[in-house]
């Protein structure tokens, strides 16, 4: 089977469909699917159970739980309240309390100032942090007997600090002693329907700025010392992608329409690795450090970003304890 041209995608998910395309099963990755008609709402959840699986899929072992929903790039209150229910439930999943006073530390990952790397750290402008509050005046003071303390960071970009991310976070863990890290950060895709309209939580920990392919060191529970959940919404897509779409949509259309026919009879000698060949060649060299993102990023990375600090808001609250 011929190399399949590099296409940047964050998603478990994309990486699985990938080989299926190629009717190829992988040992050790398994799949599984449920729908919500009614709300619309896809869950798949790929498992990478061996190191086997692991180096095919090229993302480390652990859970992907991917949440698409057409309609969370559409502005309704409501839908978004139902999103952020459902992200807390699968949050659940990985949030184990075991301990009375659990304490999380919410890493919002990238750049507040490009728009489709925003995401983490407008997710951190809208949650509820209580740390302080606890340590100040006691978890009573907060009205609760049980609390998860909630500290927060926005760790911006090397650019900006000179640091890497992980540094600032190792730094931080060691000195304020949390039971886990949530990390979230803007994902590329593989498909531009999935842009704004998926949620990624994963217990595998992150790669800040993989989104947009620089690979900075790994947040993760061997590099910091205890567990992270990634939370990662794709809000870029590669242009590379979108270009070798729509050839090999161009490659289908002349060798089944009748118009295109003449046109067509070259490309029908023409087997799928030559075909595949034909389009890495179109591919402009220049698109390769190209990503695109919808027109209606800044609104949208906003409307995701509340939905997603609802539901850590939702799974921080009174009543989420000894699940």
């Amino acid at each position: 089977m011929i190399e399949k041209y590099n296409i940047r995608t964050d998603l478990a998910l994309e990486e699985k469909e990938r080989f299926e395309s190629d009717h190829v099963e992988i040992q050790g990755v398994s799949l599984k699917e449920d729908y919500d008609e009614e709300r619309e709402i896809k869950v798949t959840t790929v498992k990478i159970e061996t190191e086997n699986g692991a180096k095919i899929m090229g993302k480390p072992v652990g859970t992907y739980i991917t949440m698409e929903a057409p309609n969370m790039a559409v502005p309704d209150e409501d839908y978004h309240k139902e999103i952020a229910e459902e992200l807390k439930k699968f949050l659940e999943y990985f949030v184990k309390k075991d301990k009375e006073d659990y304490s999380i530390l919410v890493v919002g990952l990238g750049n507040r100032k490009v728009t489709p790397d925003a995401l983490g750290p407008y997710v951190v402008d809208n949650l509820n942090i209580s740390r302080h509050i606890a340590k100040e005046y006691g978890k009573y003071a907060m009205g609760e007997d049980e609390i998860c303390l909630t500290s927060a960071i926005v760790p911006g970009v090397m650019a900006q600090t000179g640091m890497e991310t992980l540094e600032i976070v190792k730094g931080i863990t060691r000195e304020t002693n949390p039971d886990m890290v949530i990390a979230i950060d803007a994902l590329a895709a593989r498909s531009s329907r999935r842009l704004n309209r998926t949620i990624q939580i994963s217990d595998t920990g992150i790669n800040p700025g993989s989104g947009v392919g620089n690979h900075r060191n790994a947040i993760t529970k061997e590099t910091v010392g205890i567990p992270v959940i990634a939370i990662g919404v794709p809000t870029v897509v590669d242009a590379a992608t979108i270009v070798n779409d729509t050839m090999e949509n161009l490659i289908s259309a002349l060798e089944s329409s009748e118009t295109l026919r003449g046109v067509g009879v070259v490309m029908q000698g023409y087997n799928a690795a030559e075909k595949y060949e034909l389009v890495k060649e179109l591919i402009s060299p220049h698109l390769n450090g190209l990503f695109v993102t919808p027109k209606d990023i800044d609104e949208t990375v906003k409307r995701i970003s509340y939905t997603i600090s609802e539901a850590l808001n939702l799974l921080f609250s009174k009543g989420h304890a000894h699940k």
